[in-house]
């Protein structure tokens, strides 16, 4: 689409029934601004008939609107207005503290919890099921108890799990994920020595969490969860504050890299 005097090409993955529209404008970086003002725009002026010949509603399904930029938050907002009487509109999030407040005061806001432990274990019973694997007694609910009522990290634990060892056995250690692991190791090297060559090797090492698809928000928190498990009460509490501080900047700019070592 043009935007001004230039031509934008943009590649987006959507998906459509007849009832509703589903994508995730964050999915273009910091371009997203023009998916909202013009994509969503286009798709909100319409309003179908149904075939009795009555209006009906457009129902567009945004996920990770918090990862949004700002101006694609304000364009979003104008859009929910302009066009309220012809679509109704689906924001999904996982923290709506990044969602600007004026678009949090014109929705009707539900929090969904994360899954129980037991809802998280039927799943992986389920999946096994379908998958014809033999689960020992109380292996899924261990899982289950390390995913912190993450179901996607569980499933990816499973995974993991029948690739190391198969027929499971009732005491079969569950292993971190490897990017835990890894994040471990760049938190040990940041404390071992305090220098340009090491700040050097370091970002090369965010850089292949970064591009392995790793959000730069997970690696900042568990980062921090890693050193403050290395440090001592005096500078626990400045960590954290600079902790905080770089991850409200990453959301206003677009190179994670550079908020990320800044905290280093």
């Amino acid at each position: 689409f043009q935007a001004g005097s230039r031509t934008i090409d943009l590649e987006l993955t959507t998906l459509a029934s007849t009832n509703h529209v589903e994508l995730s404008p964050s999915d273009v970086g910091f371009q997203d601004r023009y998916i909202v003002q013009e994509i969503i725009k286009e798709m909100a002026k319409n309003r179908p008939i149904d075939t009795k010949g009555k209006k009906g509603f457009k129902v567009l399904v945004l996920n990770e609107v918090d990862k949004l930029s700002r101006e694609a938050q304000h364009s979003l907002r104008r859009t929910m207005e302009k066009y309220s009487a012809s679509c109704r509109l689906i924001l999904c999030c996982n923290s709506s503290s990044k969602v600007t407040e004026a678009i949090r005061s014109r929705c009707l806001n539900i929090r969904i919890n994360a899954p129980s432990a037991e809802q998280i274990v039927k799943v992986l019973e389920f999946i096994g099921k379908k998958e014809g694997l033999q689960l020992p007694s109380g292996f899924a609910a261990r899982i289950a108890e390390k995913s912190n009522r993450n179901l996607r990290r569980a499933i990816l634990s499973f995974e993991t799990c029948r690739v190391q060892q198969y027929p499971f056995t009732s005491n079969q250690a569950i292993p971190p994920m490897d990017w835990e692991e890894y994040i471990s190791e760049i938190a040990t090297d940041i404390l071992k020595e305090q220098s340009p060559k090491r700040l050097f090797q370091v970002r090369g090492k965010v850089y292949e969490l970064l591009i392995n698809c790793i959000p730069p928000e997970i690696v900042l928190k568990r980062l921090l969860h890693e050193l403050l498990k290395k440090l001592d009460a005096e500078l626990k509490h400045e960590v954290c504050h600079w902790a905080a501080y770089y991850e409200h900047r990453m959301r206003l700019g677009q190179k994670a890299i550079f908020h990320i070592e800044g905290m280093e």
